[in-house]
């Protein structure tokens, strides 16, 4: 069932023109509309996405269907969106929600840490969990994440948002490159030392039964990419085949300049170091 939003509150940031809106169920969310600048699809690519991260157990922000009633966006000027030359009104109907991070008492939120505060992060090993999903999923863009801390806490908590270039946006085809779907800050991934770094969300999605994504998907209105269940089809076939291909994509991104897992080289080097020094200096000790 879908949450009702029963009024405006403010425009928010971004290529999509969400607005944060007030739902009949107390909660605040993030609202993008189906005529939406980017694309009718990035709300089911919200979707789809958000829900196949909490399916593995990322900190996602939280999804809803939410109605905007025709009466709303006539009688809230807010409501519309900029295309530039013109501007049009916010269409009514079903959209996509993304609960807004600490609600209207937000305490602390934000999306910049300092170096020195970005280490105590208190779920900082996700960066590498989200870093498979966004691999997988062909995210296009940067990984986008805010971090929350309650009052009387010390330590942040990372809260992943934005999945609407997942799949390419309005595109549905995954082109691969290397330093797409990243976050823009390395500190995030400077502890990552190897495989078991990943885990255990690594082998959840590599493992991820074909039953959870075809049950997200069914639950993505189907006017959110124009009726087409082929498409939607084709798209879960292809996200499903893809799943052996996620080592190979984070691997392509720790090769590049950016030099993302400077521990993960170190260990490696270490190792190559060890078996030489085994091999080769019991050979001579031998001779």
């Amino acid at each position: 069932m879908a949450v009702l939003a029963v009024q405006q509150i403010r425009k928010m940031r971004g290529g999509a023109q969400g607005q944060l809106m007030l739902g009949a169920d107390g909660q605040v969310y993030v609202v993008k509309f189906q005529n939406n600048p980017q694309h009718m699809r990035v709300l089911a690519n919200e979707f789809l996405a958000s829900r196949l991260a909490a399916a593995v157990g990322l900190t996602a922000a939280e999804t809803e269907l939410v109605e905007v009633s025709n009466w709303l966006v006539e009688n809230t000027p807010e409501l519309e969106m900029d295309l530039g030359k013109t501007r049009v009104r916010c269409q009514a109907g079903l959209q996509f929600g993304s609960r807004f991070v600490g609600g209207l008492m937000p305490g602390q939120v934000v999306d910049f840490l300092p170096e020195e505060q970005m280490t105590e992060v208190r779920n900082l090993d996700e960066f590498a969990g989200i870093l498979a999903l966004d691999k997988w999923t062909g995210n296009a863009n940067g990984r986008q994440a805010v971090f929350q801390r309650k009052q009387r806490e010390r330590r942040y908590r990372a809260v992943f948002i934005d999945f609407g270039y997942c799949f390419h946006a309005g595109e549905w085809k995954f082109e691969d490159a290397p330093l797409r779907g990243v976050y823009y800050r390395n500190d995030v991934y400077r502890e990552i030392r190897g495989w078991e770094s990943f885990e255990p969300w690594l082998t959840r999605l590599e493992t991820l039964a074909a039953e959870t994504v075809w049950a997200a998907a069914s639950e993505v209105p189907p006017e959110w990419y124009g009726g087409d269940l082929s498409e939607m089809e084709a798209l879960v076939e292809k996200l499903l085949a893809r799943r052996g291909r996620i080592r190979e994509l984070i691997t392509g991104f720790g090769k590049t300049r950016r030099e993302p897992f400077p521990k993960w080289v170190e260990m490696r080097k270490k190792g190559e170091e060890d078996w030489k020094e085994e091999r080769w200096g019991t050979s001579m000790r031998v001779n």
